[in-house]
């Protein structure tokens, strides 16, 4: 967590050739620029300006000029970089000309949806990602295909499972840049993998789930590989998720209160209007409800086959939310989460009686609600929605 001085310091102590500001179109996809360690004093104080016109869903020419300032808490040394003459990256805050917080930004939503937990409700919500993907191979111009790496299937071991040392890479990179892996394994599609980091404040979950997709790219590409992280790439195999775990903290030593159950409920109560931006590509909605994605608006105690699974654990409380996948913007969709969250603590929803059937059974039916089905569906539940007409009007 450093300080603008104390990045400066690093930069020149630490022989630092290359500053990388990075930021966010509004589908998630990372954007950089690089300056020279000269700049960055005048990056801190007033920003670098970019052509926001070039970017995704933001702004048009005659409106084009936006800046980047980076946060210094956010400084971590790129380990695949010279080691001499090193590259280091930064997230930055998107601003308009005047200073103000640009309105698509969805990183600053994200830490607006932090503060009002803090300021209103006095907790601080802690995520934890997992998220799966595919590894596949080039063909010989070096293009991706659809042929998996491997034809293991959940958490074999080599050799059959050809993704072992990959995972090692990535989990090395992921420590030297201050990511703190937990586990990985094989995951029931051929060629497909998960790596579990540890849970942080929502803010740094959000970072980090946009520095491991990198990393992983990055590494599948050092070895001739390609790491597909859509939804389903693979029409009869399993797709990828992204599963969302929330917890909290209270900041308040005097509450009492168990404010997970109204958490639980807030999100069960606006899951449909939020599924368009958790499950943002027409891929999405092929995945939901095939294999192990949930379909029915519902949760579970220990039910891998409902959308919110309450976990079996001796230590932590949380809940695991199984819709979301990784062709999500991550701060759009936690912002979602934590705002459907605290509306859940504010009016007191109660969730409904726990499912314990197993879901996946083709002959189940008892009236639950489903989940939109295509892409059309979630867009018409969120343009119709008041909940997220409201949220994104602090963005819009």
């Amino acid at each position: 967590m450093y300080t603008e001085n104390e990045v400066l310091d690093f930069i020149e102590e630490e022989d630092v050739k290359f500053i990388r500001l990075a930021f966010f179109d509004i589908s998630g996809k990372q954007k950089n620029i690089s300056i020279m360690p000269s700049e960055l004093p005048r990056a801190f104080k007033e920003g670098i300006s970019f052509d926001a016109s070039a970017i995704l869903g933001f702004e048009s020419p005659d409106k084009s000029d936006l800046f980047l300032q980076p946060d210094p808490s956010t400084l971590a040394i790129l380990p695949w970089r010279p080691t001499s003459g090193k590259v280091v990256r930064m997230f930055c805050n998107i601003k308009n000309p005047d200073g103000s917080p640009y309105k698509k930004d969805y990183r600053n939503l994200l830490k607006n949806a932090i503060k009002k937990a803090k300021d209103e409700f006095g907790i601080e919500i802690y995520i934890g990602a997992e998220v799966e993907f595919y590894l596949f191979k080039l063909n010989e111009k070096g293009e991706p295909t659809k042929e998996p790496f491997d034809q293991a299937g959940y958490m074999d071991i080599a050799p059959d499972d050809k993704g072992e040392n990959i995972r090692r890479e990535i989990c090395f990179t992921l420590e030297q840049m201050g990511i703190i892996p937990e586990a990985s394994h094989h995951e029931e599609g051929p060629g497909q993998n998960e790596i579990d980091f540890h849970y942080s404040d929502a803010l740094t979950a959000a970072d980090n789930t946009a520095t491991f997709k990198w990393i992983v790219r990055t590494k599948a590409a050092s070895n001739g590989l390609f790491a597909d992280f859509s939804p389903k790439p693979l029409a009869d195999k399993p797709g990828s998720g992204m599963h969302i775990n929330i917890s909290y903290k209270s900041l308040r030593t005097e509450d009492k209160v168990d404010y997970l159950p109204y958490m639980l409920g807030g999100i069960l109560n606006h899951i449909e209007e939020m599924t368009y931006y958790l499950n943002p590509s027409e891929e999405s909605y092929d995945r939901l409800g095939e294999f192990k994605a949930p379909k029915y608006i519902c949760w579970g105690k220990e039910n891998r086959s409902a959308l919110v699974r309450v976990p079996s654990s001796k230590h932590d409380v949380r809940f695991e939310i199984r819709s979301s996948d990784p062709s999500c913007n991550p701060y759009l969709a936690f912002s979602l989460v934590i705002f459907a969250a605290l509306d859940g603590i504010k009016n007191k929803i109660t969730p409904p009686n726990p499912v314990g059937d197993n879901l996946f059974n083709v002959n189940f039916s008892n009236g639950l609600k489903l989940l939109p089905d295509t892409i059309d569906s979630a867009r018409t539940f969120a343009a119709n929605s008041s909940f997220i007409k409201n949220i994104l009007s602090q963005s819009y």
